[in-house]
């Protein structure tokens, strides 16, 4: 093998690693985190969580990327450990499928078909259609599909044409003895395991052995350790994740740890065993990409086969490795809801599924702010300390998740994004922002009931029904917007904004009856000031619920100019605004 032939392998070496990279990242957008949050909901039964694994992990093309997921779901109190262990048991299955893909190097004969399903015959197909779609299409679908299309060429190509750059070594015998070294089974075993825990792919590491393969002289009594290693290396990939994770996390990479490593030692201490006594005589013929397919699969549902019915062990040991704590115990009944431990740093691999698990924690984030703000107005009737303090504390936790979403949202901006999950982000930024200020406002609305309190101050009869009006359009915008955010319902969303309109004619109203009231020495200059405070933290927080909406509409509409949109529909020739506008003035007409 000349030095031309070895820049040939490591070419082709470097495009297979990178077109498995492509592939896993194309699909994993095309997925848009829908398999994560299916993986999520649907692992209550064991049985279903292993299928549900496995049929992830064939599309996402890395039971590395599922177990690192699983990891996070268990970090984040999303999925128990004992739900865990299914999931990863599926995991070890679907990762098989890359080596019967890759295995099509294989295809022999000279038959239309069979040509034409050699790599070398579709990929060129494969990688134009992926680059036309890249290229002319217009929807972000296409373009992901484009992605794979191309990933999955590049890989192909990359893996043909290390088969071809590593053929000549079948001449050499440095390369039959070295290979002779590794049928010791222990040798062999290690050797796979660093090999798998350098590159963090068991499915690359896999499709290295069926390339070399194409040599013609490694054995199965080579490549049958080799693959049992492989298995066991995979696992460093989510060791390496669970570092600084909870005790749970820690214990989910344990149950993969160990599953591995007893499905290998099992089976090689019973194949040699055996061997011992029958001497398969297979072990001596030369190894195949189809045969390392049919090995790594075969052995991976026969482990999960036997080890399933008994994969509470698993569960067992990872508890014995690391006991629970009657801390942690206490801590897991006492978990505050304040603690935001969806946001895992896991999921950023998967931009789709963790913008998800943004959105669901900004959804508990608006619905702390509406609790202050509702409680602090509850106040302006009666103010009582423990819900002044409860107002306080609500509004620490909307900051606490005002930073930590915003962080995270920022570090998952770097990541390669669609433009629909872009645009997505854009509107959680600017909303938690709205969110945020509607906890200011609950805050300035509690201190001016606490001033009321304090002064023994109150409002007169008139006054107080004007204000119960304007309460309530104020609580009714909110719980609108609200949901608004939280189902994106467009419909909704366009009826934010003539509640608004009604609010600012109410906000003129009350202060224009207050001022009334005043020339006739019916109110306080004193209870105008806190009134008037009041009445802007209301028309603030109506606002905020109009920038919300107009968020979601703008990501929703092409070339939509926000002050455009609000001047055209509070204009006087849009009839249904309009309309509206009248409706919702009969509806909180003031007495």
């Amino acid at each position: 093998m000349d030095i031309f032939s070895l820049l040939s392998m490591i070419g082709g070496l470097a495009l297979f690693l990178y077109g498995m990279e492509v592939l896993g990242d194309g699909l994993k957008k095309a997925s848009g985190g829908k398999l994560e949050h299916i993986l999520e909901k649907l692992t209550s039964n064991k049985l279903m969580a292993v299928l549900l694994g496995a049929g992830v992990t064939a599309v996402i093309q890395s039971s590395s990327a599922t177990t690192v997921m699983v990891v996070g779901f268990v970090n984040s109190g999303i999925m128990k450990l004992s739900q865990a262990v299914g999931v990863i048991l599926g995991a070890n299955v679907g990762t098989t499928v890359t080596a019967w893909i890759l295995s099509l190097t294989d295809v022999n004969g000279s038959g239309f078909f069979l040509q034409l399903l050699k790599p070398t015959s579709f990929s060129p197909i494969l990688a134009i259609i992926g680059v036309c779609l890249i290229s002319i299409g217009k929807k972000e679908r296409q373009k992901n599909i484009g992605t794979i299309l191309i990933g999955f060429a590049v890989l192909m190509f990359g893996m043909d044409t290390m088969s071809t750059a590593v053929e000549p070594l079948a001449e050499q015998p440095e390369f039959s003895h070295i290979l002779l070294m590794f049928s010791n089974p222990v040798l062999g075993m290690l050797v796979g395991l660093i090999l798998t825990a350098v590159i963090q792919s068991s499915s690359a590491s896999i499709g290295i052995l069926q390339a070399l393969c194409a040599t013609g002289v490694v054995s199965y009594a080579t490549a049958i350790p080799i693959i049992m290693g492989q298995n066991v290396g995979t696992c460093v990939t989510a060791l390496i994740s669970s570092a600084g994770a909870s005790k749970n996390a820690k214990r989910a990479a344990l149950i993969h740890l160990y599953y591995n490593i007893i499905k290998t030692v099992a089976f090689m201490a019973v194949f040699y065993a055996l061997n011992a006594f029958i001497h398969f005589a297979f072990l001596e013929e030369a190894a195949s990409a189809l045969g390392v397919a049919v090995i790594h699969t075969a052995f991976n549902v026969a482990a999960v086969i036997i080890i399933f019915p008994v994969s509470w062990i698993l569960e067992k040991l990872a508890y014995l490795t690391i006991p629970e704590t009657e801390e942690e115990r206490e801590k897991e009944a006492e978990k505050s809801r304040k603690e935001i431990q969806l946001l895992d740093t896991r999921f950023l691999s998967t931009p789709g599924f963790a913008l998800e698990q943004c959105k669901n924690v900004a959804v508990d984030m608006a619905d702390y702010s509406r609790e202050a703000l509702f409680l602090a107005i509850q106040m302006l009737d009666k103010f009582d300390k423990a819900s002044a303090d409860r107002v306080v504390e609500l509004e620490n936790i909307v900051d606490h998740y005002e930073d930590e979403i915003g962080v995270y949202l920022v570090k998952l901006s770097s990541r390669h994004l669609t433009e629909k999950d872009s645009q997505h982000l854009s509107v959680l930024l600017h909303s938690i922002g709205d969110f945020e200020r509607i906890s200011d406002h609950a805050i300035n609305i509690m201190e001016a009931a606490k001033e009321m309190h304090a002064k023994e101050l109150d409002f007169s009869r008139k006054a107080r029904e004007e204000l119960g009006i304007y309460t309530g359009a104020i609580k009714d915008i909110i719980n609108t917007s609200v949901l608004v955010f939280q189902e994106e319902d467009l419909k909704l969303a366009a009826m934010i904004e003539p509640m608004e309109e009604v609010i600012d004619y109410l906000s003129v109203e009350v202060k224009k009856r207050h001022m009334k009231r005043l020339r006739k020495g019916k109110c306080t200059i004193e209870m105008g000031f806190i009134l008037s405070d009041i009445v802007t933290n209301y028309e603030r927080v109506s606002d905020h619920c109009s920038n919300i909406a107009l968020s979601l509409l703008q990501l929703n509409e092409e070339n939509f100019e926000a002050h455009e949109y609000q001047e055209a529909i509070s204009s006087k020739d849009n009839v249904a605004f309009t309309t509206e506008v009248k409706h919702l003035k009969e509806r909180y007409q003031l007495p």
